[in-house]
């Protein structure tokens, strides 16, 4: 699988920038149909450090309401990776 197909986008919150600045530990929108196998892979060939452990999610999606109508998200796949000590991806930083 592509790495830029695997890894959609970091994902951003005031819990992940803790992650961050404490624990060495970055979160991500990820493809659903990736394993934490593909995960690793990505995050050494897009920002060349090593995952120490990957955690996954898979978030339901929420119904939404749209004045009278009713809608619902798209269900999507968090991962919680975290990368040696010493190393760090300085662009979500």
């Amino acid at each position: 699988m592509d790495s830029y197909r695997v890894i959609k986008s970091p994902h951003v919150s005031e819990k992940g920038h803790e992650y961050i600045q404490e624990h060495n530990t970055y979160v991500f929108k990820v493809d659903p149909d990736a394993t934490k196998t593909d995960i690793k892979a990505a995050i050494k060939e897009l920002w060349g450090v090593d995952a120490v452990s990957i955690r996954t999610v898979n978030m339901i999606g929420k119904a939404k309401r749209f004045g009278r109508l009713v809608g619902k998200q798209s269900p999507w796949k968090k991962a919680v990776v975290r990368v040696k000590d010493g190393q760090a991806i300085e662009a979500l930083r």
